[in-house]
């Protein structure tokens, strides 16, 4: 299965996510935001899939 990673750019760009990254961080670190895979050194990604979900669930609570 291939799934598909998501940047922080792409998370503001496509998926209209307005959080910096110290408050995705902090959403992170109290487990409401779908947790970083580190790629590299200087590089992180998110699961499309996992941010899709959190922006639905999003959606559905309004």
């Amino acid at each position: 299965m291939i799934r598909k990673l998501v940047s922080k750019k792409e998370l503001k760009s496509i998926y209209g996510v307005p959080y910096c990254p110290a408050h995705i961080a902090r959403l992170e670190a109290a487990d409401q935001f779908p947790k970083r895979i580190t790629l590299g050194a200087c590089r992180v990604a998110w699961v499309a899939e996992e941010v899709e979900a959190w922006i639905e669930e999003r959606i559905g609570n309004r």
